[in-house]
C-alpha cells in the first residue's frame, strides 16, 4: 500500500476536524444551554456554548418529580425488560435455526425474512394488540418489537461459523441443546450478543412511536414521547415537570434531551471493544 502524502494527510485532517465540530458544536450548545441561567439564555438569543452564570436548576426542576421523572423511570424499564426478553428470544430463535436437522427451520427464517421487506402496517398492528389485551400496557412497548429479523440473521451467521467439531463434541458428552448453548455457544458469542445488545436498547430507548399508538395518557409515557410532546412540539415543560420551576424553559428542554443522550453514551464505551468484531459477523467463512 503506498504511503499517503502530506496533501492527503492534510485533507483528511481537515475533514476529521470539521466532522467533530459539526457534531460538537450541537451537543455543547445543548449541554451549555441546560445549565444556563435566564440573563445568559437572552443574551446569546438560541444557544449557549459557555454560560457566564451556570445552574443546575433545570435538572433540579425535571429530576424532582412529575412526569420527566416518571418518563425516565418507564424507559429505564422498559429499555432493561425489552432488550432482556429480547436478547432471550432471539438468542433461543437462532439457536434453534443455526441447527440443520430442525425441521422446518428454513420456512421459519424465511417468514422472519419476509418481516424486513413487508410490515402489517399501522393499523392492522394496532388492532393486533388491542386484540390481544396489549393496549395500554407497558407491554405494548416490547411486544411488537420484540424480536428483530436483522438481529436474528446476524446471531445465526455467528452461531453456523462455530465449528460443528464442538457441537459433536458436547453431544458425545452427553450435553443437551440447552446445555450446549449455555455452556458453549453463548461464551464464545459474547462479541455478537454485546452488539445485538446494543441494537436493542438503542431501539427500546429511543423508540415511540409504539407509545403514540398503543398508551392512553401521559402517566405510562417513556422519555422520547416527553421529548416529542414538549421539547419538538415547544409545549410548557416547566410547569409538568415539578410544579413552579426557576429555570428558564429553554433551559428545561435542554436538560430533558441531556438526559436522554447520556444513558447511550455511557453504555457504548463498556461496548465498543465488541463492535468492531460484532458487526463483522459472517463477513469472512472459513
Amino acid at each position: 500500500m503506498e504511503q499517503p502524502t502530506r496533501l492527503g494527510r492534510a485533507v483528511k485532517a481537515t475533514v476529521l476536524v470539521l466532522v467533530v465540530a459539526a457534531v460538537a458544536y450541537p451537543l455543547l450548545g445543548v449541554l451549555g444551554t441546560s445549565i444556563a441561567s435566564q440573563s445568559d439564555i437572552i443574551r446569546s438569543t438560541g444557544l449557549v456554548l459557555w454560560p457566564d452564570h451556570p445552574t443546575l436548576d433545570a435538572y433540579r426542576t425535571i429530576l424532582t418529580g412529575g412526569v420527566v421523572t416518571r418518563a425516565l423511570l418507564v424507559s429505564i424499564g422498559v429499555t432493561v425488560l425489552g432488550t432482556g426478553a429480547s436478547l432471550v428470544v432471539t438468542v433461543c430463535m437462532a439457536y434453534g435455526l443455526s441447527r440443520r436437522e430442525v425441521t422446518g427451520s428454513r420456512l421459519i427464517l424465511m417468514t422472519a425474512l419476509f418481516t424486513m421487506l413487508f410490515n402489517a402496517g399501522i393499523i392492522p398492528n394496532f388492532l393486533l394488540v388491542k386484540g390481544i389485551g396489549l393496549y395500554d400496557t407497558y407491554a405494548s412497548l416490547v411486544a411488537p418489537t420484540l424480536v428483530s429479523a436483522f438481529n436474528l440473521v446476524v446471531l445465526r451467521a455467528f452461531f453456523m461459523n462455530l465449528p460443528e467439531e464442538l457441537y459433536d463434541a458436547a453431544r458425545v458428552d452427553g450435553a443437551g441443546d440447552l446445555r450446549i448453548l449455555l455452556r458453549l455457544v453463548l461464551p464464545l458469542s459474547k462479541a455478537v450478543i454485546a452488539v445485538v445488545s446494543l441494537f436493542y436498547a438503542v431501539t427500546y430507548w429511543n423508540a415511540f412511536f409504539n407509545a403514540l399508538l398503543y398508551l392512553d395518557g401521559s402517566d405510562k409515557w417513556p422519555l422520547p414521547m416527553v421529548l416529542r410532546t414538549y421539547v419538538l412540539q415547544g409545549q410548557s415543560l416547566s410547569s409538568a415537570a415539578a410544579g413552579e420551576s426557576l429555570a428558564p424553559e429553554q433551559a428545561v428542554q435542554m436538560a430533558v434531551l441531556v438526559i436522554a443522550v447520556v444513558p447511550i453514551l455511557l453504555v457504548y464505551p463498556f461496548l465498543q471493544r465488541y463492535f468492531t468484531k460484532g458487526v463483522l459477523t459472517g463477513a469472512i467463512k472459513g
